[in-house]
């Protein structure tokens, strides 16, 4: 248990540390911060705090700054919510007032904003619409060889795939394709034809065309995709700007990680009420020793649940951090919600 003066100290160290980014002495917390005690105390209570794991001492200075310990028990106990600069409140209603055609749209804008507003890292997850269903499916011509494969489901959502037809295929054949899928997939929820898809429709398509192998794995592709989660990462390089002790080395595989998204939804965790804040190795990636990832939940009528998140710097400012995540959280919910209620108006 942290005596009050042991907690002044720490929680002045973590805004000293996050304003400088510099380890914070006993002489600088004098002079930056009220606590009414000698040097000499000060740097006693420092000596108690490392000990108890809350801060700990760099090899280049006599300073202090906080373990992820003394971070955890900040963000637990003595964060309190930051009011949002109106500014920025502005910025961000502004942007999800736009006219948007797709669900992705949204997802993807509110990352661009997010990253915008703190220079780090934003990820925004898409609700899931594993339930959506299937309305339309259909071939667009690009030339005699290529086409665009596009499918839409009754939640907004609309996925398209190039593909080039087999010397073998011919317009009639592909007719067929069209035909087979309007009569048996069209109205079904997207799992139920990805289901479709591993069962009943690749016989029904080798009856009817020679090459069916190609077409197969297209359409195993395109569904799969349009049945995932969608993620949208936005300020990738903004984690040069705060990580200044990775070599070249680890940022590759951290931009690797991003670039290919899969593991993303793990590093996430799973989809928790509220706003909550991973730090340094609770991330479980030792990738992200140096991070802080501050994520939110949001919930959208029959669409699912999504996620907003922010990575950056174990020493960013988590008051304000945690309050803009807890905006998007609110403005996104309501943005998804109302363009999925315009949708159903509107058929």
């Amino acid at each position: 248990m942290l005596t009050e003066r042991q907690i002044s100290i720490l929680k002045s160290i973590i805004h000293l540390y996050t304003k400088y980014g510099q380890p914070v002495g006993s002489k600088t917390l004098i002079q930056e911060s009220k606590i009414a005690a000698s040097s000499a105390t000060i740097r006693n209570e420092m000596v108690h705090l490392e000990e108890m794991g809350f801060l700990k001492k760099t090899h280049s200075s006599s300073g202090r700054i906080p373990s992820i310990t003394g971070y955890r028990y900040y963000v637990d106990y003595l964060v309190h919510p930051h009011k949002v600069d109106p500014e920025d409140l502005a910025s961000i209603k502004q942007a999800l007032e736009n006219p948007f055609k797709q669900i992705d749209e949204i997802v993807m804008t509110s990352a661009e904003v997010l990253s915008h507003l703190t220079s780090y890292t934003a990820i925004s997850l898409g609700p899931e619409i594993k339930d959506s269903k299937l309305t339309g499916f259909r071939f667009v011509p690009l030339n005699e060889r290529q086409l665009m494969v596009i499918l839409v489901t009754d939640k907004g959502h609309v996925e398209s795939q190039n593909f080039t037809l087999p010397q073998q295929m011919n317009p009639y054949e592909l007719e067929k394709v069209v035909r087979l899928f309007n009569e048996e997939l069209v109205g079904k929820s997207l799992i139920e034809v990805f289901r479709s898809l591993k069962t009943d429709v690749p016989e029904l398509i080798r009856q009817h065309i020679r090459t069916a192998e190609n077409m197969i794995g297209l359409f195993d592709d395109l569904f799969l995709k349009a049945a995932t989660d969608r993620i949208h990462i936005e300020g990738r390089m903004n984690m040069l700007d705060y990580s200044n002790d990775l070599n070249i080395e680890q940022f590759k595989s951290i931009y690797s990680l991003m670039d290919g998204k899969h593991d993303l939804p793990m590093l996430l965790g799973s989809k928790q009420e509220g706003i909550t804040v991973q730090i340094g190795k609770e991330l479980d990636n030792e990738l992200f020793e140096q991070f802080s990832l501050i994520s939110a939940a949001y919930e959208v009528e029959n669409l699912g649940t999504g996620v907003i998140a922010l990575l950056g710097p174990t020493s960013m400012p988590y008051s304000k951090m945690i309050s803009l995540v807890g905006v998007f959280q609110k403005e996104l919910s309501k943005k998804l919600e109302a363009y999925y209620h315009d949708i159903d108006d509107n058929k």
